[in-house]
């Protein structure tokens, strides 16, 4: 990707500071920040929310709103500083040389414009060029980010695609007038797994087509490693190492990047024997941060009166290529060191069923016109669920976007009720019972984790009185004291200081308004925890912790867990046993080990390819899935994967499309739902392999 016979830097970053300031101080976000991105090469940035990463990108684009301020250095593109530039020369850049895409696609689409109008508008604008030419060269690009039939793209309107193909125009809109420089904030982090996988395969061939250089922020180590050649780790508004991503993947020297690849579940990690390393404490508010080193309070290998004692400068890592490190102690630290030996976990004694699932069926009746009604319309979201969870068993429900999950929490919620089919807790059926008909402790037995913690909590309430009010729900607790003491105990069980109780949401991290999320669902003795999503929108340095609490709790509690994700990383870590799910039906069910190696399911082999690693020692096999997930509305015959799926070819005649698949048995309690013969099963080869030691 890169291009060694370069004139010079695309984009030159030295020592660059960026300030917001409010009536009552200024706020460093960004400190001595430096970084070069050389012609085609693809820089990553990585780090935890509210360190800088985004401020930098808005900080090349010079949009950082009436309130910021670049307060020193300077920001060169091919030669010219930014900072120096008046608003008239930067419209000529922005768009056209240097272009922008952010994280949710449509923020950046107008919803009352097609999108070729839309794609038309950049060359036009930009470049003056015809009509007629900017919609050929619209064409040209919508086929360069594959996608379909072109031509009915470019007269749709942004709602009448999917996620990932809102994405994939935005991407084509960037790219319209051919930039030197492209910059890429978090650009799949609403995307479903695969649907990620295909735009990263997009992003890295197209950088390599058009010779473009990228800036790639994320805060995913694998997403950055499968793209990007170097690394820029930041951490509270500094870069605190950055070079190759061999360099700092494989011989890291600063204690932030060692903590943040020991918070991730890379292969090899294990609940019970190999648990997480979450970082201890708490990321420093602007405002609040310490002398010296910024990591210093988090970090092992701190020295009192040396590493506080003054402002520590990037060094130059000897020996290797543009690497550097902000750590005064990076030469003396044994790098190599084994993690010290975390104290095994007996593993959860798997007990009796607790939730027994039968042929569960959840159908809608939908209107065919949104507006104006007219026939109605059938959608299958749960087709025949079939599967027994029992106590203290972690079982994983995993799928895309639109595959009936959350679909399946409501009905056992009682948020919906079943069309068909039977769920029993105990024993007893709740399928058609509605959550107004539950009595309290039915209500209490099935509790839920939500994926965003910032929405599960009353503003208003302080944390004491809304874990509380849980209480007096469940009628845990025959006094007001007696409630407030197993409030307390709750908070000790989260790990959150009984001093919390006085807080209001808005004096919480993300990391502890999850845990206060956890306690309310713990609080009336819940046999069964549905874990939405619970970690996807914290930082990777929060999610080990949040996921090593959930386990404690559930050791102790013998709760059965229900954990509901797309990534595969975390479920390979934590679950005993995954259910695959596809439109709505299960595919496949096994345990941890036996889902994650051969054989597989097309769609769960293509669903472990698609799963970033951020480990130099994995080799993956590349399978990138091709269109989206059918519409429950309108499924396909036959089985429902056979659209997207690589095998249907080794299947004879026209099975696939006319025969829905038997579920399968393959021993042990693994099953498929695949017409691929025995044979052609016992062909599939691993998909993710590490390397030998």
């Amino acid at each position: 990707m890169i291009d060694r016979n370069d004139d010079g830097p695309i984009l030159e970053i030295e020592n660059l500071s960026i300030s917001f300031f409010t009536r009552r101080r200024e706020i460093p976000a960004v400190m001595d920040f430096s970084a070069v991105i050389r012609p085609g090469e693809a820089l990553g940035l990585v780090g935890e929310s509210g360190c800088g990463k985004s401020t930098v990108a808005l900080g090349i684009m010079q949009d950082l709103g009436v309130n910021g301020r670049v307060t020193g250095g300077a920001i060169r593109f091919k030669g010219r500083d930014l900072t120096a530039m008046d608003e008239a020369g930067l419209r000529r850049i922005r768009g056209s040389e240097i272009a922008m895409i952010y994280q949710e696609p449509m923020a950046s689409l107008n919803p009352a414009m097609t999108v070729g109008r839309q794609l038309m508008e950049v060359p036009m604008i930009h470049e003056g060029i015809s009509r007629r030419a900017a919609r050929a060269r619209a064409l040209d690009v919508i086929g360069d980010v594959r996608l379909p039939d072109p031509g009915r793209i470019l007269d749709a309107y942004p709602h009448q695609l999917s996620g990932g193909q809102q994405q994939r125009i935005v991407i084509a809109m960037a790219l319209m007038s051919k930039p030197a420089l492209l910059i890429l904030d978090e650009p799949t982090t609403a995307l479903d797994v695969t649907v990620e996988a295909a735009v990263v395969d997009l992003v890295r061939g197209l950088g390599e087509k058009y010779g473009t250089s990228m800036l790639f922020i994320s805060h995913n180590l694998g997403l950055v490693m499968e793209v990007c050649d170097r690394l820029c780790v930041m951490y509270s508004g500094e870069a605190v190492e950055r070079g190759s991503i061999g360099d700092v993947f494989d011989e890291m020297r600063h204690p932030y990047t060692q903590a943040l690849f020991r918070s991730i579940p890379l292969p090899g990690a294990d609940k019970n024997t190999r648990p997480l390393k979450a970082i201890p404490g708490n990321f420093p508010l602007p405002h609040e941060r310490p002398p010296g080193c910024n990591f210093g309070p988090r970090c092992d290998y701190f020295r009192p009166r040396r590493c506080d004692a003054g402002d520590i400068p990037m060094m130059t890592v000897p020996g290797n290529d543009r690497h550097g490190s902000r750590c005064l102690r990076f030469g003396e630290i044994d790098w190599n060191a084994p993690l010290p030996r975390a104290e095994t976990q007996a593993s959860a004694e798997i007990g009796a069923p607790v939730l027994q699932v039968e042929a569960l069926k959840k159908y809608y009746e939908v209107a065919a016109n949104a507006l104006f009604g007219g026939h109605r319309r059938v959608v299958k979201a749960n087709e025949t669920l079939s599967f027994t969870a029992h106590e203290g068993e972690t079982l994983a429900i995993v799928g895309e976007s639109g595959c009936g999950k959350s679909t399946f929490a409501k009905v056992l919620m009682g948020l919906e009720t079943a069309t068909g089919g039977s769920i029993l807790l105990d024993g007893a059926a709740i399928e058609r019972l509605p959550i107004e008909k539950r009595g309290t402790d039915l209500v209490s037995s099935v509790q839920m984790v939500f994926q965003n913690p910032f929405d599960t909590l009353n503003p208003s309430m302080s944390i004491g009185r809304q874990i509380s009010r849980a209480l007096e729900v469940f009628r845990v607790g025959k006094t007001e004291a007696g409630r407030r003491a197993r409030m307390l105990e709750l908070l000790d069980l989260v790990k959150l200081p009984r001093e919390f109780a006085t807080r209001m949401p808005r004096q919480l991290s993300g990391g502890q308004k999850q845990r206060v999320g956890i306690a309310r669902a713990f609080a009336g003795g819940a046999r069964i925890v549905v874990a939405d999503e619970p970690v996807s929108a914290l930082d990777v340095s929060v999610q080990a912790a949040v996921t090593d609490l959930l386990m404690e709790i559930q050791r102790q509690n013998r709760t059965t867990l229900l954990f509901i994700s797309h990534d595969l990383s975390i479920v390979r870590y934590l679950s005993d046993r995954v259910l695959v799910m596809y439109l709505g039906h299960v595919v496949e069910i096994g345990t941890t080990d036996q889902v994650f190696a051969p054989p597989y399911h097309p769609y769960t082999e293509a669903l472990l390819s698609a799963v970033p690693i951020a480990d130099t020692n994995v080799t993956k096999r590349h399978i990138v899935l091709e269109g989206d997930v059918p519409s429950a509305m309108n499924p396909p015959p036959g089985c429902p994967f056979q659209t997207r799926c690589r095998w249907k070819p080794q299947v004879p005649g026209d099975l696939c499309e006319t025969e829905l698949p038997p579920m399968r048995e393959l021993g042990g309690g693994h099953q498929v739902k695949c017409h691929l013969a025995e044979d052609m099963l016992a062909q599939m080869e691993p998909v993710i392999t590490l390397a030998a030691e």
